[in-house]
């Protein structure tokens, strides 16, 4: 039998309808204390915490998701642009963090928590 923390840990929410969530969007959304940025990246829903671990600031309400330029070795050492559409930068210090997996590019130590989003019907909820 499942214990009420556990339960309460898996709780659904609905966010919002799939048309408030257009490929290529992003948008932060309320669930209880918590703020959570929604991006559709490819027709895929991804959710992260809207806080920067730098200083907390609001990660997700930046500029749209976009890529990054890298330099490679194999490459020559020229710049090229990854990642299209999936890209956060916070506002607040420009700390760019990879939507899919959370991963910060410049320390890929630090990975943000995700929240499992998905479609259910024309409904967009987040699993906690």
């Amino acid at each position: 039998m499942t214990n009420n923390a556990e339960k309460k840990r898996r709780q659904e929410y609905v966010i919002g309808d799939v048309s408030n969530f257009p490929e290529g969007s992003h948008k932060v959304v309320k669930v209880g204390r918590r703020e959570i940025g929604v991006f559709n990246v490819g027709g895929k829903l991804y959710g992260l915490p809207n806080i920067c671990p730098h200083q907390t600031g609001p990660l997700c309400e930046g500029r749209p998701p976009l890529g990054t330029l890298v330099a490679r070795g194999e490459n020559d050492w020229k710049f090229e642009w990854v990642s299209e559409g999936e890209i956060v930068a916070c506002p607040w210090h420009g700390l760019e963090y990879h939507v899919p997996t959370g991963r910060c590019l410049a320390y890929p130590n630090v990975v943000l928590r995700s929240y499992e989003v998905f479609r259910d019907g024309d409904e967009v909820k987040v699993r906690l």
